[in-house]
């Protein structure tokens, strides 16, 4: 019995996703311990979509991208903009609840494709071209909206129950629910389909990947354009999660979550390794961290301080496991 449970828990610590399993284990735990609110029906509603359902859509993009070799610093800026094309298209131009929601979202895939024409073709790198559409969207937010919110459009409220959800009740839980089944179905488009062999390919070795035949610029422009759809989707949620459209939403927090929950989850910055399930684990840490400490009554003012010193433990505990890991495979 003993050296089948070693067997177990060997296997389980050649995970990748093992250590930052383990992490997010721990602070439920603390917070269960020292709040009694942790682990109240309306407190996980609002840690999982209110915290880290935006954090797990937006990491899927980004993970797609890391794995491939790229970056996207633009998705807290098409986050901001989509939820007020959707307004302008209904409220100022007539467009039915139905059809604008879904322009909204493809104005994330055309940001995607322009960052992968930029990136890809004219050869800008993605840190630089992605700036650039980060701060034009940006402008367009604040300029369009005066920087001023705007409310939700009555003939959508209806659909954004579903999409975004409410603060209360079943459709608190919407936010979560699209994140587990866009898990779901891009964990299995990673590690089964050939489009996530080629995206480990094209990031692991590019050159080796265009001798045998992968055609790279279709890969990177793909996940450019996986990545703005996330991050529209994302826009429109929250939006309709906290019943207005706010030109302050976004911005390059949401995208620093999202990059630093792929990386703890196991995504190499440098391309070629990455796991969605690992950027899935590493949103409920950050989440987990930002909703703890605020029921335990630390001030937003260290808050950073602490959860910048969280996300460097966990980085030292992830490298450590993977060189574990790399040691019980060439033994």
């Amino acid at each position: 019995m003993w050296r089948a449970a070693r067997a177990s828990g060997s296997l389980f610590l050649r995970q990748r996703e093992a250590t930052v399993f383990v992490v997010a284990l721990a602070l439920w735990v603390f917070f269960w311990l020292t709040s009694s609110d942790f682990l109240t029906s309306t407190n996980l509603s609002n840690l999982l979509s209110g915290y880290a359902a935006q954090y797990i859509i937006l990491g899927i993009g980004e993970v797609m991208l890391l794995i491939s070799g790229e970056i996207d610093l633009s998705v807290g800026f098409v986050f901001a903009f989509s939820p007020f094309l959707m307004h302008y298209l209904i409220d100022f131009w007539g467009v039915p609840a139905f059809p604008a929601i879904l322009l909204a979202l493809f104005m994330g895939v055309v940001v995607g494709w322009v960052n992968g024409f930029f990136t890809v073709t004219l050869r800008v790198p993605s840190f630089i071209t992605t700036l650039g559409t980060a701060f034009i969207l940006w402008g367009l937010v604040l300029t369009t909206s005066h920087a001023f919110p705007a409310p939700i459009p009555a003939s959508a409220m209806g659909i954004g129950k579903w999409i975004g959800g409410t603060q209360s009740g079943v459709f608190a839980w919407s936010q979560f629910a699209w994140a587990v089944v866009l898990v779901a179905i891009f964990h299995v488009v990673l590690i089964r389909t050939r489009w996530g062999l080629h995206t480990v390919a094209v990031g692991g070795n590019l050159l080796g990947s265009r001798e045998a035949g992968i055609h790279v610029a279709r890969i990177k422009y793909g996940n450019f354009m996986i990545s703005g759809t996330m991050a529209a989707l994302v826009g429109m949620q929250v939006a309709f999660y906290n019943n207005t459209i706010d030109p302050s939403s976004g911005g390059f927090t949401p995208m620093f979550y999202a990059v630093t929950a792929a990386v703890i989850g196991g995504t190499a910055m440098l391309g070629g390794v990455g796991t969605i399930l690992g950027a899935f684990l590493g949103a409920i840490v950050l989440a987990t961290l930002q909703d703890g400490f605020t029921l335990i009554g630390i001030s937003a003012n260290p808050l950073n301080i602490i959860l910048g010193a969280a996300i460097l433990v966990a980085m030292v505990a992830n490298v450590s496991l993977a060189r574990l890991r790399i040691e019980g495979r060439t033994r």
